[in-house]
């Protein structure tokens, strides 16, 4: 009976989430506004059965009462965090809270599944972040004087960069120096730095007024990078540098800035290499893994040739939950859990998992293109390229099509400085949201009493006629006049029956 509940819960998943992944794309879609709640409300149940299908198959394999209990929390945390918020913030997106929730229910119950105490902590702290982050769309709001601590953004980021250098709290993991240790709590500084790297940009580029100013931001963002180079965190100085790049196109708006990023980080990516090959062992060792992991099994390409093993033994449909061996790959709940969920959960589910970050990159491209204080534009774009960056990296090693780079996968993976920094990325694009959705209320409500026709109109003198047949047929043409503009506008108003009501900045 086991099996059979466990394998009709397999193709339920599987289900759900191909419907889940299509409504993320449909409310996208310029539709009315009665119709996007639907579907928001419909994904919020998809949301759920997905989620107790794969606790209930969990809970059918391990029988452990403490996983109903986590479920129950989790459960309980996830409603009143989408209710309160929306109800505290009335212009927050509501499919920003749903994929957010979504992902980090998925990374839930796959360290459930590989590690449960690693899922119980990575759950207490994403927790405790909801409730920060829920107060970033306030601060964003109160303190519009951010865009101006350009120089504060470089000071502390390149410091707290620096921190990974002081004996005994900078920690080597992977053959990178890139965490620190405090009181037992590990972290990744780069984590926190990116966001900070963001807002320096951003700052940095609002207020240059000439090439000297560009060339003062380009030296320090290059000094970013230099830091992490000097801590062999060599998936991070790429994550900074496409940040950079992209910023500095959408601040100059010229197409060289692309050719020349792409050319110049190449040129100095493998010269770089070529110069500090012997620094740089685990790089050379994840290269050589990359480019024939099964002549390396025994060593540097075990963790690739089973991350291969994994997904092509899970098939489209998965070998379900706790059929798999995910285990056998190392690292396997941070930086290769995407195999693990292609293994158990299938490929198919691992393809809607990459159309649904796709679904929120097109979105937070759609809200940075329409905000119109340039600050949080750049802001926005900047956190857009880092996430689906980041994505791009993680996959890209776990399915060998580019060298690993030891980045995670955001909200799925474990890894608490990750999950931290993607929550309050996430957070500021809401707090970007309900900005702009609040300023532009007034702007809405003008419109409409234009397009209604109730504007003030200009009143003229009356002319004087000189006999009976001329005032006849100015009154006549006049009657004419009010026939056709009451019709035009009888037409006007139906047309906007016909239009879906998209009066706030981006829907629901």
């Amino acid at each position: 009976m086991v099996t059979i509940i466990s394998e009709i819960a397999k193709y339920l998943i599987i289900f759900f989430m191909v419907l889940y992944t299509v409504k993320c794309f449909t409310v996208l879609k310029p539709v009315a506004a009665e119709r996007k709640r639907k579907a928001l409300n419909v994904q919020i149940f998809y949301v759920f059965m997905i989620h107790f299908l794969c606790y209930l198959t969990l809970y059918l394999h391990y029988e452990k009462k403490s996983i109903i209990v986590f479920y129950i929390v989790q459960m309980i945390v996830s409603i009143i965090y989408m209710v309160s918020y929306h109800a505290i913030y009335k212009g927050s997106s509501r499919l920003i809270t749903n994929n957010m929730s979504f992902l980090l229910l998925i990374g839930y119950v796959m360290l459930t599944r590989l590690d449960f105490d690693l899922a119980k902590k990575q759950f207490l702290f994403a927790t405790i972040m909801l409730v920060v982050t829920a107060f970033l769309p306030l601060f964003i709001m109160k303190f519009p004087q951010v865009r101006n601590w350009n120089v504060f953004y470089a000071i502390f980021g390149i410091g707290f960069l620096a921190t990974v250098f002081i004996p005994h709290v900078g920690v080597d993991k992977y053959g990178s120096n890139n965490w620190i240790s405090i009181a037992g709590i590990s972290m990744q500084p780069m984590e926190i730095v990116k966001i900070v790297f963001v807002f320096f940009l951003a700052s940095s580029f609002l207020k240059a007024k000439n090439l000297k100013d560009m060339t003062k931001t380009i030296c320090v963002a290059g000094l970013f990078m230099l830091v992490l180079v000097a801590e062999t965190d060599l998936g991070g100085a790429v994550i900074f540098f496409m940040v950079f790049v992209m910023m500095l196109y959408l601040a100059t708006g010229k197409h060289i800035i692309l050719i020349g990023g792409g050319i110049g980080g190449s040129v100095v990516a493998v010269v770089g290499y070529m110069l500090l090959k012997s620094h740089f062992g685990h790089v050379t060792m994840r290269i050589d893994a990359w480019l024939n992991p099964l002549k390396y099994i025994d060593g540097s390409g075990y963790q690739v040739a089973q991350s291969l093993f994994a997904i092509g033994s899970g098939g489209f449909e998965g070998s379900g939950l706790c059929q798999g061996s995910p285990t056998s790959i190392p690292v396997v709940s941070s930086d290769f859990i995407f195999a693990a969920i292609c293994e158990e959960l299938g490929v198919i589910f691992g393809l809607c998992l990459l159309l649904m970050y796709l679904s929120c990159f097109i979105y937070f491209i759609n809200i940075s293109m329409k905000i119109r204080d340039t600050f949080y534009k750049n802001v926005a774009f900047g956190f857009t390229i880092c996430f689906i960056f980041q994505i791009f990296l993680n996959v890209g090693g776990v399915v060998k099509f580019i060298p690993s780079t030891g980045v995670t996968l955001p909200l799925v993976s474990y890894g608490v400085s990750s999950v931290v920094s993607t929550l309050i990325m996430f957070g500021i694009i809401q707090g970007i949201c309900v900005l702009e959705n609040s300023g532009v209320d007034k702007n809405v409500r003008q419109k409409k009493a234009v397009q209604s026709g109730w504007a003030e109109q200009e009143v003229t003198e009356r002319p004087q006629y000189r006999d009976e047949d001329e005032k006849k047929q100015n009154r006549q043409q006049k009657s004419e006049q009010d026939r056709r503009g009451s019709e035009k506008k009888s037409r006007r108003y139906a047309d906007r029956k016909k239009q879906p009501d998209t009066d706030e900045f981006w829907g629901e």
